[in-house]
């Protein structure tokens, strides 16, 4: 008898940081795989697993930010990996840093990262964890005690660590997050990067010379003078995750605890600012 599954087609606007939401909370229901595309989300249940759900119940339906709406299908079991692989591309990111898969070809370059992503997010994909990358790129890691915080798979501590950065630790409240960023740091070859599951109360007592954060605008406004806090005199906060709009929110309230802004990417409407105190 074969095993049938549930396949929910999300249509989703705006895709962040709606997307990420919507997975963590299908997870804790049973959802067992998600392929991301450009319209959304597919995402798929045992159907023996289902169990009465009410969809229009999650937080994530509820948040008047985002429009949501969803079909559902029957489907027998198909080959995820195979589903998984032919949706996950490589990413190039300028001419010095590759971020691929295991079964993709390795090319050269100074910065190659594979990535597993499983349910994370972060493979360099989306605007904001591209721009976090370039950021990187741009700046001087070599010595540096550096925070990743909200880490995803760890793409973003991996490559500080590969740019030289001494002490290196990788943040994740959800914990499939955290298992992925210790998988991605062992097939990297950076097992000093030590990764916690937890949220900013980890960091009392902590300093960084560098801090970044890829999340979202509520959360860095909130997360924000923990950061200043927690960095060093002379040091750098990198964050992403919010709109264009955003800005001058994210500004205003780093302005507040003595962080000045230094610069900025944009890309289709996100934005990845750099700040120093």
């Amino acid at each position: 008898m074969s095993i049938v599954y549930l396949e929910y087609d999300f249509k989703i606007a705006p895709l962040q940081p709606a997307t990420d939401i919507l997975i963590a909370e299908l997870g804790e229901l049973g959802f067992e795989s998600f392929v991301e595309n450009e319209t959304g989300l597919l995402a798929y249940i045992l159907k023996s697993e289902w169990k009465d759900i009410v969809l229009e119940d999650l937080f994530v339906c509820q948040n008047p930010n985002f429009e949501i709406s969803w079909t559902s299908r029957e489907i027998e079991q198909q080959n995820w990996n195979a589903e998984w692989e032919k949706n996950f591309h490589p990413i190039k990111v300028g001419d010095r840093c590759m971020v691929r898969a295991p079964f993709h070809q390795a090319v050269k370059v100074d910065y190659d990262i594979v990535i597993e992503p499983k349910m994370s997010f972060g493979t360099g994909h989306h605007e904001t964890t591209h721009m976090m990358l370039q950021h990187i790129l741009d700046n001087d890691f070599s010595g540096k005690s550096v925070l990743d915080m909200g880490c995803g798979t760890g793409v973003l501590a991996i490559l500080a660590k590969k740019k030289g950065a001494k002490d290196v630790d990788a943040i994740d409240i959800d914990e499939w997050c955290f298992i992925n960023t210790q998988e991605n740091i062992e097939r990297n070859g950076c097992a000093d990067i030590k990764a916690y599951q937890g949220d900013s109360g980890l960091l009392e007592g902590k300093q960084y010379d560098i801090i970044m954060a890829n999340i979202n605008r509520n959360i860095l406004l909130e997360d924000i003078p923990v950061y200043a806090k927690c960095l060093k005199k002379g040091g750098a906060l990198f964050l992403s995750g919010f709109y264009l709009d955003d800005l001058g929110a994210i500004s205003s309230k780093c302005a507040t605890y003595g962080l000045e802004y230094e610069k900025n990417l944009e890309k289709n409407n996100w934005i990845s600012v750099k700040y120093v105190n």
